[in-house]
């Protein structure tokens, strides 16, 4: 079958490494079931990957892809959840210590078909096409929970998005307008600015700037270049939800000081589980919001969206189709 897969490392040139071709059909263990892949959208992970983070060079080749949306065994239309947890493990997957993501111990999703326990398989609403479903499951149910389960944010508070064009901040700034939330953002990129204003931010600035007002909670996936920014720009008592570190995790100045005098929390986020992702397309159905793809491309051009996501040339998903 057809798939888009790690062939090799290479920290500072990771698409040396990328290959479109041929690899076996998946292996399918008891209670798994494989899924016709009709749609798979590109996260930072694949990059990762390509420069071996989290892989082994005895796990090589390895299909890349964390999300995917197709048609099951039965040929019902459903979203993957790729979220992998141990055999037995019970409640909140996020928190299973064994838990990987696929295409990091078992085979990806940017194929024709995936293998994936029955239990990650929910419903994809028909108010959706494959190719948003397909930006569920990474980017878009991070935003979720980090909005909505972590940051524990309701109607009427305000949110600031740090680094407006990623695919998890374009997805919470969707969201939180979709939620009654009042959303703020920031980006270097006027350009970039200008697009989180057209897909629901009440207010943009450029990175850094001092904001008119003090907001409840901050979106944070940058790291280093926008830490102090999210901690100066909290009221007294609010959160930072962080879920990444694009620009960097080492801090030159945590602002602790101005964290526990102010009394902010700190809160980390990872991914999300089954339901709040049937949650998510539940709310997606309900309001008519929908996902921000950036561009669809065949699976045959995959290297071209793997090029555009390395050069930051992106505002929402990358999404591979057949």
């Amino acid at each position: 079958m057809q798939a888009v897969y790690a062939e090799s490392f290479d920290r500072d040139n990771p698409l040396d490494g990328l290959v479109v071709g041929e690899r076996p059909e998946p292996e399918v263990p008891d209670g798994w079931t494989t899924i016709e892949v009709k749609a798979a959208s590109l996260n930072h992970h694949d990059l990762f990957s390509l420069r071996g983070v989290g892989l082994k060079p005895e796990q090589l080749p390895m299909i890349l892809g964390t999300d995917a949306a197709g048609l099951d065994e039965d040929g019902n239309e459903v979203v993957v959840h790729g979220v992998i947890s141990s055999p037995g493990w019970e409640g909140d997957e996020t928190f299973d210590p064994l838990r990987s993501l696929l295409s990091e111990r078992h085979q990806g999703s940017m194929a024709e078909r995936v293998a994936v326990p029955r239990r990650n398989v929910v419903p994809k609403p028909a108010s959706l096409s494959f190719a948003e479903a397909a930006c569920l499951p990474t980017a878009w149910l991070t935003a979720y929970r980090m909005l909505f389960t972590r940051g524990e944010l309701r109607p009427g508070e305000t949110v600031l998005v740090q680094g407006a064009g990623g695919g998890v901040a374009s997805a919470a700034i969707v969201l939180g307008r979709a939620a009654g939330l009042r959303v703020l953002v920031t980006s270097r990129d006027e350009a970039k600015r200008a697009r989180a204003l057209e897909i629901g931010a009440h207010e943009a600035y450029e990175s850094g700037v001092r904001l008119p007002d003090k907001v409840d909670a901050v979106i944070e996936t940058v790291g280093k270049a926008t830490w102090s920014h999210s901690v100066r720009s909290l009221r007294p008592g609010g959160r930072i939800v962080t879920s990444g570190t694009t620009s960097g995790p080492d801090l030159d100045d945590a602002e602790l000081t101005r964290t526990f005098f102010l009394q902010l929390s700190v809160i980390g986020s990872t991914m999300g589980t089954r339901d709040e992702l049937a949650a998510l397309t539940r709310f997606l159905d309900a309001t008519g919001t929908k996902p921000l793809i950036d561009r669809e491309l065949p699976f045959a051009d995959a290297r071209d969206g793997f090029a555009a996501m390395a050069e930051g040339d992106l505002f929402g998903k990358v999404v591979f189709t057949r």
